[in-house]
């Protein structure tokens, strides 16, 4: 798929979490399309290799960069591999999470909720946390973070999910107060469905033509569609845009 053109991009270092597959996979192919230096990221040694070799085999410029995303000694590892080798990051988009599987809150485990709130709203905050000063001393930098529906509306996701998704918005708003003084603009993201490799191993086409209904447009989202916000969001064609959060739903969440 051919992405939209964003020359100002061109140079510039992205650094993507949890983009072995999925929305961030297609985040880094769609940044890498503009001449962006990518650094991909997830645990899964191999589908973070496929996803470089995918955009290096297109022409673009990408690292892999394998770990857990939230400890903090990895990711102080991964931001300085980064540097390293392709410069400082100019854009952070900290997508790793999605630990949304519906449970009932009686029956959520303490573990659990730890769990999923480290992976959805600490992993955040990890990666933030080590690339804003590199931002604040260079007057620059951009920074997209990923919500989902669930944190915006209550839901059939967990409430754990929920909670740290909601979590995502308000650190976004906070920070994005916070740094623009600095120069750096932060917004957020907050899609509903998206086609996915999870989907499409486990709903039939009558279950998908049941959910398409509930979208105003009439499909549900791809991750391309999530990517091209990424672009648009990264560019100067935003550049007065900080503190937003994003509803990419197909006119399923209307705020």
């Amino acid at each position: 798929m051919s992405f939209t053109s964003h020359p100002d991009l061109s140079g510039k270092v992205a650094l993507v979490t949890g983009s072995s597959r999925g929305i961030g996979a297609a985040t880094c192919r769609a940044l890498a399309a503009n001449g962006v230096r990518v650094a991909v990221n997830g645990r899964d040694v191999a589908a973070v290799d496929r996803v470089v070799s995918e955009i290096t085999e297109a022409g673009g410029t990408a690292l892999a960069t394998v770990g857990d995303v939230t400890d903090a000694a990895t990711v102080h590892r991964i931001r300085e591999d980064v540097e390293r080798a392709l410069g400082p990051i100019d854009i952070l988009a900290p997508f790793a999470g999605g630990q949304g599987r519906p449970v009932p809150t009686a029956d959520l485990g303490a573990d659990q909720w730890r769990a999923t709130i480290e992976s959805d709203l600490t992993s955040v905050f990890l990666a933030v946390r080590e690339v804003l000063p590199g931002m604040i001393d260079r007057r620059a930098g951009v920074i997209i973070t990923m919500s989902s529906t669930a944190g915006r509306l209550a839901g059939l996701a967990s409430i754990a999910y929920a909670s740290a998704k909601a979590g995502v918005v308000m650190f976004s708003k906070h920070l994005a107060s916070e740094v623009g003084r600095h120069g750096i603009r932060v917004n957020c993201l907050a899609p509903s469905a998206v086609l996915n490799d999870r989907m499409h191993a486990n709903m039939t086409e009558q279950q998908f033509a049941e959910m398409v209904q509930h979208f105003p447009l009439g499909r549900i989202g791809r991750p391309e569609d999530i990517a091209e916000a990424v672009l648009y969001l990264s560019s100067d064609a935003a550049s007065w845009i900080t503190g937003a959060t994003l509803d990419l739903t197909g006119g399923r969440v209307i705020v």
